[in-house]
């Protein structure tokens, strides 16, 4: 993928190594190749520990923000000097001495003139011009509509915004509208294979090309979203599924207004979510599907709600006695595992066959069986595609017995013939 990138940027390089201290021509090519190369694998140059003093992990965070610095920069930095002082706006903060290692390794001049000026940083808006969102709000996302399968409980889901959003497209990096460009190209030459590459590279730069209702197909950026001051049971905890379903049940299908305060440790956006005006942690915390995360926030009205629920013994209250999520997690450091009631298979669609929806007749026979061999395994997934909703398409085993075989053996599924031609499969069913 990491080639796919460089070629959907114009360059064929590998990252920079010791021996190679790349000095970057028009383009900003070495820079720029070790940025989307670390975008994709989390790794630095190799060589770069040559130059400066700290850890590989220290160089992680060097790159982590100066990749999101390189996205924002419009248009992109392209002569020596200026991609210098876009470093040394960014990288300010770690040392004389790391600094200038790291621009000797790019062959980029040092330029400690430039530091002031360039870290200057507004953090007010103009005299006489009022912000449109609530104090502290870093900035408003309105999304396309939320599919069910993206709400992974009730307090988190992953959502799209699209690239025709104002800010969305000002952020949009380069080597995505690259990409795009060479994408309709491909299309119209008809090689098929390629386009079918350079979509992957996109959506490995977190984007991705989403058919909507009407069956316009749009690109959007995707977003990973926690609900901000509140905390949902975990899944695998008591009344963790009910909470998800009414997540799922509030926001399904629906476009978003989302105000977007912060980001965790997770890299989830943290905000507070509208539909429809409707302020979402206000519902939940009234129908006690989730707790007030006092932690995190002391918003008064948030207690006085969760009071409410509380009192009449609504949802998670009525229990007799309510687990705190954040205790639980504490015993349980690996709450996916513990996801015994979640949705199988809500991000691995198994490959060639097709199940009765859990609507039809057969439908919930069938997922239970699906239950019954895989809950609580370990999964061997040979993964073959990425379908349209995002899931990775693949051949299942566990403990080495297939487990397509097995359900088509049972007669539990069909043989998707409209995608898969395998005669085995065919016998099978």
């Amino acid at each position: 993928m990491g080639n796919a990138l460089r070629f959907l940027c114009g360059y064929c390089q590998s990252p920079t190594t010791a021996d190679e201290p790349q000095v970057l021509d028009s383009h900003g090519a070495a820079l720029t190749v070790d940025l989307h190369h670390f975008g994709i694998t989390s790794q630095v140059p190799p060589g770069l520990s040559q130059y400066v003093s700290s850890s590989k992990k220290e160089q992680a965070s060097w790159y982590n923000k100066l990749l999101k610095a390189w996205n924002e920069d419009r248009p992109p930095p392209k002569q020596p000097e200026v991609v210098a002082k876009l470093v040394i706006k960014t990288l300010h903060n770690i040392g004389k001495v790391n600094l200038e290692g790291f621009l000797a390794f790019y062959g980029l001049p040092y330029v400690p003139q430039t530091i002031e000026e360039d870290i200057e940083v507004t953090t007010t808006w103009p005299e006489g011009i009022t912000p449109p969102w609530p104090e502290g709000v870093q900035f408003e996302l309105l999304t396309l509509p939320v599919d069910k399968r993206a709400i992974g409980d009730g307090d988190g889901f992953t959502t799209y915004v699209s690239i025709k959003d104002p800010r969305e497209l000002k952020l949009m990096p380069q080597n995505v509208i690259d990409a795009i460009i060479m994408k309709e190209n491909a299309h119209d030459a008809k090689d098929f294979k390629q386009e079918k590459l350079i979509k992957k590279s996109v959506i490995a730069s977190g984007y991705r090309f989403l058919k909507l209702p009407n069956q316009e197909e749009v690109l959007a950026r995707k977003y990973r979203i926690r609900l901000r001051g509140v905390d949902a049971p975990e899944v695998g905890m008591a009344y963790g599924e009910e909470a998800r379903q009414m997540l799922v049940k509030m926001i399904q299908g629906k476009c978003l207004k989302i105000h977007v305060y912060d980001e965790d440790k997770y890299g989830r956006s943290v905000g507070d979510v509208y539909c429809n005006d409707i302020f979402i942690q206000e519902q939940l915390l009234k129908r006690g599907c989730v707790w007030h995360y006092v932690t995190y926030d002391r918003r008064p009205e948030f207690a006085k709600w969760q009071k409410e629920a509380r009192d009449a013994r609504r949802g998670l209250w009525a229990l007799p006695d309510p687990e705190k999520p954040w205790e639980w997690r504490k015993n349980n450091p690996n709450p996916r595992e513990h996801r015994r009631e979640a949705p199988i298979c809500s991000h691995i669609l198994i490959q060639v066959v097709d199940a009765p929806g859990v609507g039809m007749a057969y439908g919930e026979e069938a997922k239970q069986v699906l239950v019954k061999m895989i809950q609580g395994k370990w999964l061997k997934i040979h993964v073959y595609d990425e379908d349209r909703y995002g899931r990775s398409v693949g051949n299942v085993y566990c403990n080495d017995i297939f487990i397509q075989e097995q359900l088509l053996k049972r007669d539990y599924l069909w043989h998707y013939v409209a995608y898969d031609r395998c005669p085995d499969f065919a016998k099978i069913a």
